[in-house]
């Protein structure tokens, strides 16, 4: 019984300490108000960089929707960063009024494309704003995100949001990203630390992005080394709940796997990476900021998170029934079970109570599934460019 006491200790503890994590966060983003931002009537330059690889497909309406901004026109460009597109794509893109920039590499990232624009582009910008390749921006994000950087900040975050709710996979991804919004973004912010950045519809101070970005090496998961940059150098990074971007949900299994591999290696290597430094930096700075983004590397994805606390909840709760073995071990994993479904239900939002989700739930196990498998091959995914292929956009 002491040594099935003690495995079970330590599995409880693990999954305590990641679902009180969650839960706080969440519950505090359920006190998130956005904060108005006033139009300042200062209209800054800024350049809208799109990024893609072999994105043809879709860059198009990409970039004729990036072009309906209601910002000011001469104020914004729209500058496309094409990587190993098709003649045709290209001849239809040099047709519309945006900066088409070619570029061509022996192994493509993302931080090299952004690199080689900035490096190419001769106009004065004062704000950088950085989409994927599938994404299309709510007409007023360049308004909201120029008002946000009148109070002389350095990086902002709009809000990420689906595009397309199309099959149970879309589904899952989109109440994914709301979860992540409300945690990671909300909560923090409530709580008085840095939004995290997502990868696109985020935006920064431009001549601070360009000099950022000369000193990215990452292969995936260029946001990550420059979110932790920035919070080591004590910046501050907002979130702007009622700046949207609309982003493709992925909308098969496979694209889910590879993609969470993808994001999961990435987190692991900025763990190992900055942990020790972000722990010296707590106790000789006091920065929580980059101390809680190096602990939120170490997180389990929440799909999992919750499978785990089903699984053992369930299974130590009856064997500890059986064996006639103390409450406190049952009672714990009721509550921690509690906290974790609160945790999501706090921050799923409303419009995603439906029967469509809830038929999207059938695939939630599959999606636990793929999620562990994974984590078993994610050795050296962070080291090659993994494609996620974007397709014309589907409600």
């Amino acid at each position: 019984m002491l040594t099935y006491n003690s495995i079970q200790t330590v599995i409880l503890v693990l999954l305590s300490l990641a679902t009180v994590y969650i839960f706080v966060f969440s519950f505090a983003g359920l006190f998130y108000k956005q904060r108005p931002y006033k139009n300042p009537g200062t209209f800054r330059k800024v350049a809208v960089l799109i990024p893609g690889y072999q994105e043809d497909e879709v860059i198009l309406e990409v970039a004729q929707s990036a072009l309906l901004q209601s910002y000011p026109k001469e104020f914004f460009d729209v500058v496309i960063i094409a990587d190993s597109f098709q003649q045709k794509t290209l001849d239809s893109l040099k047709a519309l009024p945006v900066k088409l920039i070619e570029v061509s590499f022996d192994k493509s990232t993302k931080s090299k494309a952004l690199n080689k624009a900035m490096a190419t582009l001769t106009d004065a910008y004062d704000i950088a704003v950085v989409l994927d390749a599938d994404n299309l921006m709510a007409r007023d994000f360049l308004g909201k995100v120029n008002a946000a950087f009148e109070d002389g900040c350095i990086a902002v975050q709009g809000h990420r949001t689906a595009k397309n709710t199309n099959n149970s996979w879309a589904i899952l991804d989109a109440v994914s990203e709301e979860i992540n919004n409300n945690i990671f973004r909300k909560g923090h912010r409530v709580m008085g630390l840095s939004s995290a950045i997502i990868g696109s519809g985020m935006a920064f101070k431009y001549d601070y992005f360009k000099s950022l970005m000369s000193t990215v090496t990452a292969v995936g998961g260029f946001d990550k080394e420059i979110e932790l940059k920035m919070l080591k150098a004590g910046h501050k990074i907002l979130y702007l709940d009622d700046a949207l971007v609309f982003d493709e949900k992925i909308q098969k299994a496979d694209v889910f796997g590879n993609q969470r591999r993808r994001w999961l290696s990435a987190q692991l290597h900025y763990f190992r990476k900055d942990f020790l430094s972000a722990l010296k930096d707590l106790f000789i700075k006091g920065n929580i900021d980059y101390f809680d983004k190096a602990i939120q590397f170490i997180q389990p994805p929440r799909v999992l998170l919750l499978g785990s606390v089903i699984l053992f909840g369930v299974s130590f709760v009856t064997a500890n029934y059986v064996l006639h073995n103390t409450e406190v071990f049952s009672t714990s994993w009721i509550a921690i079970g509690i906290a974790c479904l609160l945790s999501f239900l706090f921050s799923i939002p409303g419009s995603f109570y439906n029967s469509k989700t809830l038929h999207a739930l059938i695939s939630l196990p599959k999606g636990m599934l793929m999620m562990l498998l994974s984590l078993l091959k994610i050795k050296g995914a962070n080291k090659k460019f993994i494609h996620t292929k974007h397709t014309a956009s589907s409600q």
